[in-house]
This record gives C-alpha cells, structure tokens and sequence, in this order.
C-alpha cells in the first residue's frame, strides 16, 4: 500500500512543508522589502531558501523548505521510474528513469550557491523528461491528458519566455502556476494511466522490462 501511494504521500507531505515555510516567512518581497508575509505574486520560492528574507530578518522558513525540497524531487523521481515501465520505447524509457534519478541532486542543489547552474540542468532534465512523456501521451487515447500535457509545456515555455525577457512581474505567478500543473499531470499519469495504455504505439524498440 506504501509503495503504491509513494508519490502521493511524497508530494502531500512536501507541501505541507512548502506551506509552513511559507507561513513561516517572515516578510518582504522583491519589490517591498516591508511587505508582509510571502507573496504568491511577489516572491519567488527560493526566497524561502535564504538566511534571511528580503526584510533582512533572520528567515525561520529555511529548514521547512529544506525539508519538501527533499522530498518533492524524491516523489517525482519515483513517477519517473514508474513511468517509464509503461513507455514502450527503451531509449526513452532510460532517459525519463535516469533523468528522474538525477534530478533529485539537481533540485536540491537549487538551494545552494549554485542556484543559477543547478536551476537550469534540474528544469532541463525534468522537462526534457516532461516532453518525452508528452510525445508518448499524444500517441495514447488519454485525452484529458493530452491536453494537460499541452498545458504543462506551453506554461513552461512560456516562462522561459519571462525569464529570458526579464519580465519579473509575472515569473513568480507562472513559477507557482508551473509547480502546480506539472504536479497535477505527474500524480493523473501515476495513478489513472497504466501500460496498457502505451502498448499499442509502435517504435522502433521495445523491450519487456527497464
């Protein structure tokens, strides 16, 4: 029963302590440093990261944040090797099971000093993964998650296109708006797809077991 909810449980128990960092934090935002409290539209996550927010207190929020940034890559790590059981192809089912893997480092290394590098290799990989997933899903009969696959990446590009553009009005809402829909497609593919629903796509390799 634990190991068939793992990703469920994983993800509810990293935003329960998503929350409470953010409960917890104290004050300021990027453009207030007397605003109170976090702002969904005015703070980013790694905010709750940091020694001290951006009001210059000492930030309690930290260890909370910690914590779900363990555990959310983990839980999405697991989907990952569970997903790519179903996948048909070999190559790509190595690429979302080991890409998986090794986002977990990538993500918790977001919170150290190599932010920047490790932001861009973790959302990389995890949406490269994303992106395979997609192709495969577009193949199936799932519509409803077609269209959230769709969703998913179009929110995406779209703040790459923010942050390439500097537009930093709007990153922080797509950040949060990204987290959310991604992990609404993540924990509709773990529990209401199954292998039966890849396995009349035809490519070039299959294989019966990763």
């Amino acid at each position: 029963m634990m190991r068939k909810y793992a990703v469920l449980i994983g993800i509810i128990i990293s935003s329960v302590l998503m929350a409470i960092a953010i409960w917890v934090y104290p004050d300021g935002s990027m453009y207030d440093d007397t605003a109170v409290g976090f702002s969904w539209s005015k703070n980013f996550i790694s905010n709750l990261f940091q020694p001290r927010a951006l009001n210059g207190a000492e930030n309690p929020s930290v260890i909370w944040a910690y914590a779900g940034m363990i555990l959310f890559p983990v839980s999405y790590a697991i989907f990952f090797i569970n997903m790519a059981q179903k996948i048909p192809d070999r190559n790509a089912g190595y690429i979302i099971k080991y890409g998986g893997l090794a986002n977990v480092l990538f993500t918790f290394l977001t919170v150290t000093r190599l932010h920047d590098l490790m932001l861009i290799i973790s959302t990389s990989v995890f949406w490269t993964c994303i992106i395979i997933i997609t192709v495969f899903v577009l193949k199936t009969k799932l519509q409803l998650f077609k269209l959230l696959c769709v969703i998913c990446l179009l929110f995406f590009y779209y703040s790459v296109y923010l942050w390439a553009t500097s537009n930093w009005d709007l990153l922080p809402i797509t950040q949060k708006v990204n987290l959310g829909t991604s992990t609404l497609l993540i924990l509709g593919l773990e529990y209401f797809s199954k292998k039966e629903d890849f396995a009349g796509i035809k490519t070039g390799k299959t294989r019966e077991t990763l």
